[in-house]
């Protein structure tokens, strides 16, 4: 610690400990915590201890009978526990038995202040940090301080019961390291105190009756076997796995979604593994046996449904039935991509229950039982099951499922989509999952156009979208935009994609709604019109739909709103589709690349949106690589592989990229008010200065012409005036103010945080002591 803050600390424990004085903020506590532990990362806490009495003084003050703020006490607790977490310190703290007072029966645990969420977190806190060596273990065996963790498992506030478990892992991990000749014995008698403890725990409440406390046990050993794959956690399961096994015996199964949470993270037991899998799949068992057409079709699943008990967790209310099955569509859906998945995995019966969950929430189902009618009541228009269904079926389309399955599926996701009382965020997730069936659908050998039964399914959603770009709802209009772009990515060039689009009115919508009242919609638009310009999908100014050819090319309604739009997304979007079509070489920018690029930058530059200004950054990055031959990284220390040099001189090389002005343009933006900007114009300069090494011939190295003129406006515009510009800038004298630019510099200065001064802690400390009073007023930083 240097001297200065020494000096200012004593006056600051002074007025944490006064409860009269108005206190900091929790901002400032919380930078005060960061300071010490990085000053005790760094160096001996217990000297930090003797230098500094006054943070033992504050610390002690703590323990009096008085009215103290529960912010500066849960404070104090998390800094003892940072301090004590190195064993020396820990050591001279508890000889004064400072410790057992603060966090043993004798401390808060037994006054006013424990009834604050913010102190029972804060001796949590406080216990995680010191629980770093056997002292301290042998520490949380003798005061008690286990107990009562084992109590705020259950605690009120989530964030103290979740902590709680965490810390019952850690310290678990911590003692049941063992000694380093090997793991811990399979004889509860030679474990660790601590370790006996939490197990003890553990099998007790999986014994329990009751379901938070079976709840509680199951999380700390998904988090311990999540977390930690050493020797000792195969010893902890065998001991604990007869008790999980019999959990899966009982009718109906408790905690059964954390239960099956925990089987999934312990890769181990297969057989277990099937067990809590069939656990999971009784929900969506029971609504197949419910609207099951025929005898023996509720089997599906096999092995899920027995006596149907899981009925009667399902139907006692709609909340829980919606929230059973949205878990357990949730974690099915987390549970395909894993490697620990049940195999064979059933994909048709889950297809299957997607679909009818869907119909279920539509009224479109025929149930045919009463089970299946209270289902249909209880679901009819429920959009979280809504959501939780088509999000689960557009994961299953990684999958295969039999032919009339996939028609069903189809069918189901016309039917939402064509709808009146779909909810927007319903239509976004249909959206989204039948473009994902779409990209399953069956391909023919080296044809990657859309299957039959795919263009027949396209040809009934295309009237469909075009209903849905006229909807009176601006998130229905903006989500079917962000399908057609989608859809015109990836299957614009097919024919039988091409032919069905421009028999729509899809294409005239689209440019439509370039002019729409919201600004999201029309940031959407751009995007599509993007995508449709590069395929050639476009209204022809000339076509029949504008006769005298009297409508704008896209590049022109592009520009218009890039120059004129008020707002910044699809100004933004303009700029991300520009740079694209550059990048691919569209048939509108071959044309006159060099008049396309100083036309977009020039209006860049005057944007007042910055990322409108660092994309135009980025199109002048693609112009550079395609002007000098190397497309690649804009990182001037990437490896790159070696390339050929353009073969003319480097200086005439850079010809067109000052005709188009672009290092007008980068220089101004390198003196940018926003810092993104700034950096990206420094590393696109590095960029070019490195290509300059590699690529100068002798003569232009040499060359030295004059900048003093280009030099002087520089300087102006970094100080603040940029009205005047640089005028037409000839190549020699970029090469020349470029090699002499510090870049390297700059962008050091740009990475630092623009309050890295005003973050010093000596600056922390007389902020703190300035709310008091304690500091004149000119001394304090109010930052």
């Amino acid at each position: 610690m240097d001297p200065e803050c020494s000096q200012l600390l004593p006056a600051l424990c002074a007025v944490l400990a006064d409860p009269r004085q108005p206190m900091a903020d929790d901002t400032c506590l919380e930078k005060l915590l960061d300071w010490f532990k990085t000053i005790t990362e760094a160096g001996s806490s217990l000297l930090l201890l003797q230098e500094n009495p006054c943070l033992v003084e504050l610390l002690c003050h703590m323990l009096k009978p008085q009215d103290l703020s529960s912010r500066v006490l849960s404070f104090s607790l998390r800094l003892t526990g940072v301090f004590a977490a190195q064993e020396d310190c820990f050591q001279y703290l508890q000889q004064g038995e400072l410790l057992p007072r603060l966090f043993g029966e004798a401390g808060p645990l037994g006054g006013a202040a424990w009834t604050a969420p913010t102190v029972r977190s804060g001796w949590i806190q406080g216990l995680r940090s010191l629980a770093r060596h056997p002292s301290a273990l042998h520490f949380l065996a003798d005061c008690g301080a286990v107990d009562t963790i084992f109590s705020l498992q259950g605690d009120s506030s989530l964030f103290v019961a979740s902590a709680a478990g965490q810390l019952l892992v850690h310290i678990l991990g911590l003692s049941m390291q063992g000694p380093a000749d090997g793991p811990p014995s399979l004889q509860a008698g030679d474990w660790p105190a601590c370790a006996k403890k939490i197990v003890g725990h553990i099998e007790e409440s999986l014994r329990s009756t009751a379901t938070p406390q079976i709840t509680q046990a199951l999380n700390v050993l998904t988090t311990t076997f999540g977390h930690c794959h050493d020797p000792w956690t195969r010893v902890l399961w065998v001991r604990l796995s007869p008790l999980v096994a019999g959990l899966l015996e009982k009718d109906p199964v408790p905690a059964a979604h954390s239960l099956v949470d925990l089987l999934l993270s312990v890769a181990r037991p297969q057989a277990l593994r099937a067990q809590a899998f069939a656990v999971l799949l009784q929900p969506l068992a029971c609504v197949l046996k419910a609207t099951a057409q025929a005898p023996g079709a509720s089997g599906v699943l096999d092995g899920t449904v027995g006596d149907f008990a899981t009925v009667d967790t399902l139907l006692p209310s709609k909340a829980a039935c919606v929230g059973l099955l949205c878990r357990t569509l949730a974690h099915l859906e987390l549970l395909l991509p894993l490697p620990q998945r049940p195999c064979p995995w059933p994909q048709a019966p889950l297809l299957g229950a997607a679909v009818t969950l869907l119909q279920l929430c539509q009224g479109s189902a025929s149930p045919t039982s009463d089970t299946g009618h209270h289902l249909c009541a209880l679901l009819l228009g429920c959009v979280r099951v809504q959501r939780a269904a088509l999000d689960f079926l557009g994961t299953l389309s990684q999958g295969t499922g039999p032919p009339e399955l996939v028609t069903e599926v189809f069918a189901v996701l016309l039917e939402y989509l064509r709808s009146p009382d779909s909810s927007p965020t319903v239509l976004k997730k249909a959206f989204q999952a039948t473009f994902r069936w779409l990209l399953s659908s069956p391909k023919t050998p080296g044809c990657w156009d859309l299957d039959p039964q795919a263009l027949l399914f396209l040809r009934e959603l295309l009237p469909v979208l075009q209903k849905r770009l006229c909807s009176p709802c601006w998130e229905v209009r903006d989500s079917g935009l962000e399908f057609l772009t989608q859809m015109t990515g990836r299957w614009g060039g097919q024919a039988g994609f091409r032919h069905a689009l421009l028999a729509s009115e899809v294409p005239k919508l689209t440019e439509q709604l370039l002019r729409d009242p919201e600004s999201y919609v029309r940031a959407s638009a751009v995007a599509a019109t993007g995508q449709l310009s590069s395929q050639g999908l476009c209204i022809s100014p000339a076509s029949p739909e504008h006769p005298g050819g009297q409508q704008k090319s896209p590049l022109s309604e592009l520009l218009h709103i890039l120059s004129t739009d008020s707002e910044g997304f699809p100004r933004r979007a303009a700029m991300h589709v520009f740079t694209q079509w550059l990048r691919d070489s569209h048939a509108d920018v071959v044309g006159d690349t060099e008049e396309f690029v100083a036309g977009v930058l020039q209006v860049a530059s005057q944007d007042l949106d910055w990322e409108v200004r660092a994309q135009g950054l980025e199109l002048a990055l693609v112009f550079l690589e395609q002007t000098l031959g190397q497309p690649g990284s804009p990182c001037p220390y990437a490896v790159t592989p070696p390339v050929v040099a353009p073969a003319c001189p480097l200086a005439q090389a850079l010809q067109p990229l000052c005709r188009v002005r672009l290092f007008e343009f980068a220089f101004r933006a390198l003196f940018d008010c926003d810092r993104p900007v700034a950096q990206k114009s420094c590393d696109l300069l590095l960029f070019l200065r490195a290509k300059m090494a590699s690529s100068s011939s002798p003569q232009e190295a040499r060359s030295s012409p004059d900048v003093a003129s280009v030099e002087a406006a520089l300087q102006r515009w970094q100080a603040g005036d940029q009205a005047q510009p640089l005028g037409d800038l000839e190549p020699e004298v970029v090469l020349a103010v470029l090699k002499s630019m510090d870049l390297e510099g700059l962008r050091g200065a740009l990475a630092e945080s623009s309050d890295h001064v005003e973050k010093s802690p000596q600056s922390l400390l007389q902020d703190m002591l300035a709310t008091v009073g304690i500091l004149g007023e000119n001394e304090a930083d109010c930052y």
